[in-house]
């Protein structure tokens, strides 16, 4: 890996934490893809990582709950027929997840109020369609 894949801030994720797996990868390649690895399972294990902070380890484990084996979190890239470059794809994609999965909660939604001369308005344009379409009927007509 060429620099460190920034989580978010200061933290990263740190290379020796990162556990590799290479296998042949399905889709184009021609005979090359029949003997080269270029398939890679990026394995992180988010429970017994030191490189987060507390809350956002926390975080970070209760929203990737239904993703992780045993704490541990897995991404797969073999979209390229290079083993390089589906190394880049599964970091940069496990940083971006991370980044996700530790951001703060949104701040709640405060409802705003609608003013009562806009309510009013409504209401008198309610009206007024109710009374034309109330005009239109039949009755009284003989």
């Amino acid at each position: 890996m060429p620099a460190p894949y920034v989580i978010r801030g200061s933290v990263f994720l740190p290379e020796a934490e990162l556990m590799w797996r290479f296998s042949r990868s399905s889709g184009p390649g021609g005979q090359h893809v029949n003997t080269s690895d270029s398939q890679v399972e990026l394995r992180f294990d988010l429970a017994r990582t030191e490189a987060l902070p507390s809350v956002w380890k926390e975080r970070a484990l209760e929203r990737l709950a239904g993703r992780l084996v045993d704490g541990v979190v897995t991404v797969r890239a073999s979209e390229h027929r290079s083993q390089w470059r589906n190394r880049e794809t599964a970091a940069v994609r496990l940083a971006s997840l991370l980044a996700e999965a530790t951001a703060p909660p949104p701040k709640p939604r405060r409802p705003t109020r609608i003013p009562r001369g806009i309510n009013e308005r409504r209401l008198r344009e309610k009206k007024q369609r109710s009374e034309t379409k109330r005009g239109r009927t039949g009755r009284g007509w003989t």
